[in-house]
């Protein structure tokens, strides 16, 4: 499964679109290895060690800038067939490449818009973007009106195409099936390095093309991290365990995270897991297409507070989904904008106390009237109890 090769093209005419009544004359996406949704969203490519760009213009064709090592990959995988290579986007070794011809950012400008004359630079993807990709724009386009443009780019991944949700529904499924394999398999006294393998296993053996993020299997004091990693440490009983397991399909990620243990957990944690699960239910609903996102922050914080629970969150309940698995936007309290069709998002049920903490995690779809989950499996407390 996979985004049609037009698709794309539409979605750089639409950028370019956006860029005219912004005033710009071309813009320049940046991304990563580790986050490469902006470039690959507009040409397929996703960098491997290097990073990537995209030099758009407003009128013309766009080029996709790689490193010197990339040429024959990216040829083979872009949509776009222009393409040039940039020491700027070289790995972080920095080697030097001798012998092989380079070019700079003032011939790709060149190359894009003929005659015409750059005089003002969008730049999207600035938090990830490097001070010597930086220091090389400013060095090699003279005069140049460099202007942060994510908001003119970022909106066109909010909502999605039908290719797009199929590839999220298909990333869900992916997802579903590893989480169900976990749920068979562990064990106490497994490490949660095994834990992770059984979901990977299942991730590429489904189709999946990735993992969607760094997956989780955790346990003990670090549930009550809001980021974490899974350790050698070994799967216990009477503690919380936490898992989030994501897939990746056609560039579109998942996320389906839920609480489980071994033996009996302690009333203070199981009573902060039942309030996670009420609260998990209750965000689906407050989301639906015309909802003030920072409404519906609002109403979560209030019911949360009024259920005596206010202490243990840490952050809204929700934040978007796309080829990232949290990409823009958030819904929180300082939001400004209201949900729309089709716009995907994790509902992310975060509580963190004392030495533990829980994630119930799942995605949705905006629909006219509510939303439509991307998973309805484990969604109960009968999941949660592993022996």
């Amino acid at each position: 499964m996979k985004i049609p090769t037009q698709e794309y093209f539409d979605r750089i005419a639409k950028f370019q679109a956006n860029m005219k009544k912004a005033g710009l004359d071309a813009c320049l996406v940046h991304g990563t290895e580790s986050d490469f949704a902006n470039v690959r969203y507009l040409t397929e490519y996703w960098p491997t060690f290097e990073q990537a760009g995209v030099f758009v213009p407003a009128t013309g064709k766009p080029i996709l800038l790689i490193g010197p090592e990339s040429e024959k990959y990216a040829r083979g995988r872009s949509v776009i067939p222009d393409v040039m290579l940039m020491l700027n986007y070289r790995e972080s070794a920095e080697p030097d490449y001798p012998g092989i011809a380079l070019s700079t950012f003032d011939a790709v400008a060149k190359a894009a818009m003929g005659k015409k004359k750059l005089k003002k630079l969008g730049l999207v993807g600035t938090a990830v973007m490097t001070k010597p990709t930086l220091d090389a724009l400013a060095a090699q386009l003279p005069g140049v009106e460099l202007i942060p443009a994510d908001p003119v780019f970022r909106p066109l991944r909010w909502i999605k195409s039908e290719n797009e949700l199929n590839c999220h529904r298909k990333a869900f499924k992916v997802a579903e099936k590893a989480v169900q394999a976990m749920l068979n398999e562990l064990k106490p006294g497994m490490t949660e390095f095994q834990a992770i393998g059984i979901a990977q296993r299942e991730i590429y053996a489904n189709g999946g093309e990735y993992e969607g993020h760094s997956l989780y299997c955790f346990g003990g004091d670090r549930t009550s991290n809001g980021i974490s990693r899974p350790t050698e440490a070994k799967l216990k009983k009477n503690e919380i365990i936490q898992i989030n397991i994501g897939a990746r399909v056609g560039g579109y990620s998942s996320s389906i995270g839920l609480p489980v243990w071994f033996g009996k957990l302690p009333k203070n944690q199981l009573a902060l897991v039942e309030f996670g699960l009420r609260a998990h239910k209750y965000t689906f609903e407050l989301i639906k297409a015309g909802a003030d996102a920072a409404g519906i922050a609002k109403a979560y914080e209030k019911w949360g507070c009024d259920q005596g629970w206010g202490d243990y969150m840490l952050y809204g309940p929700v934040h978007g989904l796309g080829i990232m698995e949290t990409e823009s936007p958030w819904i929180e309290s300082t939001s400004k904008y209201k949900l729309q069709k089709n716009m995907t998002y994790q509902i992310d049920t975060f509580f963190t106390g004392n030495g533990y903490g829980l994630r119930w995690e799942r995605g949705c779809i905006v629909t006219e009237g509510g939303c439509e989950l991307l998973s309805k499996k484990f969604m109960s407390m009968d999941c949660c109890k592993l022996d």
